[in-house]
């Protein structure tokens, strides 16, 4: 009887100890198995196989060290849970130039933590500026697929930085032992904010791989190409704003425009389609940042280095306010996709409390339920319209009675973008009603580019623009549709082959119904696209053709 009771009783243990390790590997199971069963490769959400983390180096061969010291594998796993989100009060991230001296002195103080931290520790700064590395260069794959897991140019971007952001945050309150500790933002759209704020020049907020050009009173270019000019103030102001109209409100009137191309697993999920915010100004002031004495200009200009420059929270910050903004604007209206593949993709991050985290994008939609909100400052680039080039009709109508127009709408293959091209591109539908315009935006698709190499590339993109005008036009210009940015990496995976997915290319997608409406060309049958390299990069760009579509 006593035997009996003592098989009982280890049958009793073993079963309790096979249900607490089914209860703690729940979580790995979950992200393992939801993109095995079930639903279209194309319908599943993304997640990022953390059993191999791949090495990558540099551009000069070096290796990055992204990986983490511990696999994230090995790691416990635990679901975020919004509704238990510990939170006293609300953060407010403020504006840079608004901080006072306790707030600056707290920051570099947290900052100061963080640094002295082991560097294999979570929450130590080397770390936090990994973790962008590790997503940014290709060094985790897809659960099951040998497809990259990647932040950039897709509907990813704006939910993977809100997260790194928020996680961040926190940590930064859980060493102050400050709750209401909040992040500041770089307010680049602001004239008050145009310049590199003083407080990234002192302490620990300090980073000297900067662009020595570009310290105050030098004002930011949103739209930088990689050359420097002699605009007085005033007109970099000016440009900024407009571009900012551009991108925020007549460029950006659906959500794919916006938040970017809709990527989804494996490689018939694949899409490479930045929204208008990540094209810039995100991507161009990274690289203005960047300093060119190093081989990718890191820290900022390279995005593997990005992070390790402090100004990167601050210009990431107002990133998301974009996001938030953007969301207000359009009364909440139409603002979030709603996908699965999208809502349940996930991403994972150690949170204050070193717990390992998987975070959804569904937990991501909405800042207040997340803690925080952004100090309100005025947005003078709502009203920032740009106006039609007053010399452009006639060069215009000049340039067709020469013929000098390309009445094709494709490239000659591999043809590098050296100097401008100007298409005559067909519209399959004219003088619609406000209604048809609300429910479908008009969109110019550039299709097919490639960049031969890792570099800064850029080209603009103009509508019905004189020949005259390309070299001097920009975001001024009513002609002005929007811009493709190329950010270097900076690194890549050992052995990384270009592969399907790298032949496809970029799809650049930019809204043009206001614009052809203030052209006053809704009624055209035709029009022309002119695409117009930047800063010498044009030798490295290879683009596909250009068409016209008309987005839901």
């Amino acid at each position: 009887m006593a035997g009996l009771r003592r098989r009982q009783l280890t049958l009793a243990l073993l079963s309790a100890c096979l249900l607490i390790a089914l209860w703690f590997s729940q979580d790995k199971f979950e992200l393992r198995s939801s993109s095995v069963h079930g639903g279209s490769l194309l319908t599943r959400p993304l997640a990022a196989n953390l059993s191999s983390c791949h090495v990558t180096v540099n551009e000069i061969n070096l290796p990055t060290y992204c990986c983490p010291p511990i696999r994230d594998e090995d790691q416990l796993l635990f679901n975020f849970d919004l509704s238990k989100l510990s939170q006293t009060q609300k953060r407010v991230r403020r504006a840079v130039h608004h901080l006072d001296a306790n707030y600056i002195a707290k920051y570099q103080k947290a900052v100061a933590m963080m640094k002295s931290l082991p560097s294999d520790h979570p929450h130590s700064f080397l770390s936090q500026a990994n973790n962008h590395c590790l997503y940014c260069t290709g060094s985790y794959d897809q659960v099951n697929s040998s497809s990259l897991f990647k932040i950039h140019r897709s509907w990813l971007f704006f939910p993977w930085h809100r997260a790194y952001l928020f996680f961040h945050e926190r940590i930064l309150g859980k060493l102050l032992g400050d709750e209401s500790f909040a992040l500041p933002y770089w307010s680049w759209d602001s004239p008050e904010g145009m310049q590199i704020p003083g407080v990234y020049f002192n302490g620990t907020l300090y980073d000297g791989n900067r662009d020595r050009a570009h310290l105050p009173p030098t004002i930011a270019d949103l739209n930088y190409d990689d050359e420097e000019s002699d605009r007085p103030p005033e007109e970099d102001v000016a440009r900024n704003l407009a571009f900012m109209y551009n991108q925020i409100v007549s460029g950006a009137k659906k959500k794919e425009l916006f938040l970017g191309c809709k990527l989804t697993a494996g490689e018939e999920g694949f899409c490479d389609g930045p929204g208008t915010v990540e094209a810039g100004p995100h991507n161009p002031l990274h690289s203005w940042l960047g300093t060119p004495r190093n081989p990718a200009k890191e820290d900022m200009g390279a995005f593997y280095a990005a992070a390790r420059d402090p100004i990167f929270y601050a210009h990431h910050s107002n990133v998301d306010r974009m996001w938030a903004i953007w969301k207000e604007l359009r009364e909440g209206k139409d603002a979030d996709f709603e996908d699965p593949a999208w809502l349940d993709s996930a991403f994972t991050f150690y949170d204050e409390n070193l717990r390992f985290v998987r975070i959804k994008v569904r937990d991501l939609l909405d800042a207040h339920k997340l803690g925080y909100e952004y100090e309100k400052i005025p947005l003078p680039w709502l009203n920032a319209k740009p106006k039609p080039t007053a010399s452009s009709a006639a060069s215009l109508r000049k340039r067709k009675s020469v013929s000098l127009l390309s009445r094709r709408a494709a490239m000659e293959k591999e043809q590098a973008l050296v100097s401008s091209v100007t298409f005559e591109v067909y519209r399959p539908k004219r003088g619609r009603s406000k209604e048809e315009k609300e429910r479908e935006e008009e969109i110019i698709v550039v299709e097919g580019i490639r960049v031969k190499r890792d570099v800064y590339a850029k080209f603009d993109v103009f509508v019905n623009l004189g020949a005259e005008e390309e070299k001097i036009a920009g975001p001024l210009a009513r002609e002005f549709a929007g811009s493709f940015v190329n950010t270097p990496h900076g690194a890549r995976r050992i052995g990384e082959t270009e592969g399907k997915m790298g032949k496809k290319g970029t799809t650049l997608k930019l809204g043009i119904s206001e614009l052809l409406e203030d052209l006053g060309a809704d009624e055209d049958e035709s029009i022309w696209v002119s695409l117009v390299p930047r800063g010498g990069s044009g030798a490295f760009i290879t683009v596909d053709g250009v068409r016209i579509e008309f987005l839901r």
